[in-house]
């Protein structure tokens, strides 16, 4: 079995990599001092994606070279962290408009300020569920994930 993709098969990351590059260097230089919910809920909404890409390699790969496999679930686990960072910047930034700060505890019940603006929490609570699903506690709150084989 090929380890490699088919040669007909489109690689979207560089793109992706590239769009964030072009991103930063248009919007932070010359953007404002304090990130908005939207880019954040737009940064999750990346993170996300990432994470779904890195659960179905490390699947995958775990199963024919477990140790590449390890690899992969760690990243995988590294960036829900930092999905669940972002998640909690979300709620930490004032809301447009009000100024007003979120409590973290309001996205448990579902859309708390209303359609579209807290589907960041819905993306996060299904990620949530997926990565108690495959990890234990002390994978999520481990200070290093740490390799696993040799």
């Amino acid at each position: 079995m090929s380890r490699t993709a088919s040669p007909t098969a489109q690689d979207f990351v560089p793109f992706a990599t590239a769009a964030l590059d072009f991103h930063r260097a248009l919007n932070i230089p010359g953007g404002s001092l304090v990130t908005t919910r939207a880019e954040l809920d737009a940064l999750h909404a990346h993170l996300v994606a990432l994470h779904g890409l890195f659960d179905a390699h490390a699947l995958r790969v775990g199963q024919l070279v477990p140790v590449e496999g390890d690899h992969l679930r760690n990243a995988r686990t590294r960036i829900w962290q930092a999905a669940d960072h972002v998640h909690s910047a979300y709620h930490a930034a004032p809301r447009p408009g009000s100024g007003e700060i979120s409590e973290p505890e309001t996205c448990s019940v579902g859309l708390p300020e209303g359609a579209p603006e807290l589907t960041i929490c819905q993306r996060h609570q299904r990620t949530t569920h997926l990565m108690r699903r495959r990890t234990t506690p002390a994978d999520l709150h481990a200070p290093f994930t740490g390799l696993v084989r040799r």
